[in-house]
């Protein structure tokens, strides 16, 4: 199940809010603007293809595309591998996102298979939202934020766009992101 862990900004080791129940994340979130809807889950290929997963949940995207006014929507997965380079791109594609950031567009983005962690830092707090299958999340367009994949991703998810170029991060110089615990951590104490 999704989980939202909340700290505050100073104290990584308590958490203030620890919850499981979707109504309640949603809650907390919209708060903030930060949207979070929970999807039916659809059957897919083990190796399903960008345009697979987006045919599977086609109702579902085009009603963001409607309301958002995306213009470019992808799926994209990742999965342990036996190439002998698959940890070395795994390790590269999970610190890309790493450090705390913003965007100037949303990031809008649904689990279809797998999970990974949002970080939000907001008014003082850390919001830990550990996004599981089923999981759309959209994170307002300059909300400070980094992403965590885990050591070894496995996931499929829908990523949405407002132009071609896609989200650019602008990094802060900060720490924040190496006190909180890792995705891996979470996961860990589920």
């Amino acid at each position: 199940m999704t989980l939202l862990t909340v700290w505050d900004d100073t104290d990584p080791s308590t958490a203030t809010l620890r919850t499981e129940d979707p109504a309640e994340i949603g809650g907390v979130l919209k708060e903030f603007g930060v949207r979070f809807e929970r999807w039916p889950l659809r059957e897919l290929p083990a190796d399903a293809t960008s345009e697979q997963v987006l045919d599977a949940y086609r109702s579902e995207v085009d009603q963001v595309i409607d309301s958002e006014g995306y213009i470019k929507v992808d799926a994209i997965a990742m999965k342990p591998s036996a190439d002998p380079e698959w940890p070395a791109q795994a390790k590269a594609a999970r610190e890309k996102f790493l450090s705390e950031h913003t965007h100037d567009d949303d990031e809008d983005r649904f689990f279809a298979r797998g999970a990974g962690v949002f970080y939000l830092h907001l008014d003082g707090k850390v919001y830990g939202v550990l996004c599981e299958a089923g999981d759309l999340l959209s994170v307002p367009a300059n909300t400070t934020h980094w992403f965590d994949m885990g050591t070894s991703p496995d996931f499929v998810s829908i990523r949405f766009f407002h132009d071609d170029d896609g989200w650019i991060g602008e990094f802060l110089n900060t720490d924040t992101a190496e006190k909180f615990p890792t995705f891996d951590e979470l996961m860990a104490t589920r």
